[in-house]
């Protein structure tokens, strides 16, 4: 019924009227207090049935001057009017705070932490959060007197870049379910979105040359053992007689020969080296492959793309530097 009536509301009467209503505005920074004005009540289904039985028993005691029917119609009235107060205190003056979002590939699931911090001496109890888009909330939490609960929630990416979470709603029918409580929130949280890793690429570009002094982290000299295979290894370093012992049926995997010395000169991973003529998407997309796959190799790696050019190193920092580059390659910087 609700939707129906939407449809022949313009969106912009919708979106006003959304603003002064429910108060729907933009970003809310830092942590947000649920004031009186942002909580909203009104009646639940089980309500408006409640309600109507109220007054049928209030109209039946006036027509036949039923003194129990009005000690029962005022008691059920009283437990009404506490519900109301009840279920509006459960939400009322909570404070939300963001929490954090860990960097995700497109097309993964970002999540987003959040934590409900109760100042108040009052224990909370059944208050359902979710995404709007969700439709019906999938989480519920408590919050005790003086404690935060932390809630994730779940939002599908489509595209590199940062992914702002989308608008929350908090809702509570607690204690007896007459009425429902409600209220909005947009919290101040993005993810990063890294592009999504080419599947099926082309190896590393290693080029380097081999180093008269033999030191380095891998090379051609001197056999140091078996492990196994890595996309990119070559044909000519495959252990052919280890792979014929293994048997497919009970999990063999393909294993290559590891030497050490002879070192290969540094692996450089340049944007700019790429043919132009590649996608823009799927040239993000082969670096990203390419940083991962240095990284699981444990080779140091250039890394240069536009105006960011970082010197050859490895590790977790260097890694998430330069996905951040990739991610944000002709975005904005921030948020």
């Amino acid at each position: 019924m609700a939707a129906s009536l939407k449809r022949f509301i313009p969106a912009a009467v919708r979106a006003k009227a959304d603003t002064w209503l429910f108060q729907k505005r933009g970003v809310d920074p830092g942590e947000t207090l649920l004031t009186q004005r942002r909580v909203f009540i009104l009646p639940s289904g089980a309500g408006m049935g409640f309600a109507a039985l109220i007054l049928i028993l209030l109209i039946g005691s006036i027509n036949y001057s039923l003194g129990l029917g009005f000690a029962l119609t005022f008691t059920m009235g009283t437990c009404a009017m506490v519900d109301i107060y009840m279920t509006y205190k459960n939400m009322a003056h909570l404070h939300l705070r963001p929490g954090r979002a860990q960097p995700v590939f497109a097309g993964e699931v970002a999540q987003f932490e959040l934590h409900l911090v109760n100042r108040t001496k009052l224990d909370r109890y059944a208050l359902w959060v979710d995404f709007m888009e969700a439709g019906e909330a999938r989480h519920v939490v408590d919050v005790a007197a003086g404690a935060t609960s932390a809630v994730v929630l779940s939002a599908p990416s489509t595209e590199r870049g940062w992914l702002a979470a989308p608008r929350i709603r908090l809702s509570t029918r607690f204690p007896l379910g007459l009425l429902r409580a409600w209220s909005y929130w947009q919290p101040d949280l993005n993810a990063l979105v890294y592009p999504f890793p080419e599947e099926n690429g082309p190896p590393l570009p290693i080029s380097g040359v081999e180093s008269a002094d033999g030191h380095g982290h891998a090379g051609h000299d001197d056999f140091a053992g078996i492990r196994s295979y890595q996309p990119g290894d070559p044909m000519r370093h495959m252990a052919w007689r280890q792979i014929a012992r293994l048997d497919p049926a009970d999990g063999g995997q393909l294993v290559t020969k590891h030497f050490e010395g002879g070192a290969v000169d540094e692996l450089v991973l340049d944007f700019n080296a790429m043919p132009s003529i590649m996608n823009l998407e799927l040239r993000l997309s082969r670096m990203t492959r390419w940083v991962l796959d240095a990284e699981q190799r444990a080779l140091p790696y250039a890394f240069r793309i536009g105006a960011t050019d970082f010197e050859a190193s490895i590790g977790e920092a260097h890694q998430a530097a330069c996905l951040r580059a990739l991610a944000l390659h002709g975005l904005k910087e921030a948020p």
